[in-house]
């Protein structure tokens, strides 16, 4: 997805110069370039947004509850262990704010994994809890109900800390140019409606 958006960084940017031919044998197939990034752009964008807000569901995964039974709200990251071969891979991914009470339900695929922690923020960098979870059997789900205030491995939880400070920062990579394209397509989408008005 990165390089799609960079690509269309790139394409917003040639639109904007593209704008100033507005005669010519070029000035058609300028137009054209213009009206095919917009589109292509928005289509792209859409089609993201909606797989992002979708249900993530996957097909044969194990589903994981994850509970807070702590007084406090826990922002809570998910580490799925991989492991192929001799080597081991750490995928995190964001499960979210949890309030008291209150639980979230993600779905792990572990056809290449038996195994997967669970990290608890109070605050951005603050890491209150940490446990380690084994899947002995892939067709019952898995619920895990946070209680306490604990941290299971030093080691561990300092390899989940150094995956989810990179998750972050990718991510906020990330937004950063997925706001540049915005701006820059906003800024073609008006230009080309502008255009079609005068004339």
């Amino acid at each position: 997805m990165t390089l799609i958006i960079f690509i269309i960084f790139l394409a917003c940017i040639l639109s904007l110069v593209l704008f100033k031919v507005k005669s010519g044998r070029m000035a058609k197939w300028a137009k054209l370039f213009r009206i095919v990034t917009v589109v292509f752009s928005i289509s792209v964008f859409t089609y993201w947004f909606i797989k992002k807000s979708a249900v993530a569901f996957v097909a044969n995964s194990v589903g994981l509850q994850v509970v807070n039974k702590l007084p406090q709200t826990l922002d809570f990251y998910l580490i799925n262990v991989k492991k192929t071969d001799k080597n081991t891979t750490l995928e995190p991914k964001h499960i979210g704010k949890i309030r008291p009470e209150y639980y979230r339900i993600e779905y792990l695929k572990m056809d290449q994994s038996d195994e997967y922690w669970i990290a608890g923020y109070l605050g951005k960098k603050n890491l209150v809890y940490f446990s380690q979870h084994s899947v002995p059997n892939k067709n019952i789900d898995q619920i895990v109900e946070v209680q306490n205030y604990i941290n299971q491995s030093m080691k561990l939880s300092d390899a989940a800390k150094k995956q989810v400070d990179a998750y972050n920062y990718e991510n906020t990579k990330l937004g950063i140019w997925i706001t540049l394209d915005f701006l820059l397509l906003f800024l073609n989408l008006v230009l080309l409606l502008k255009k079609n008005k005068t004339k």
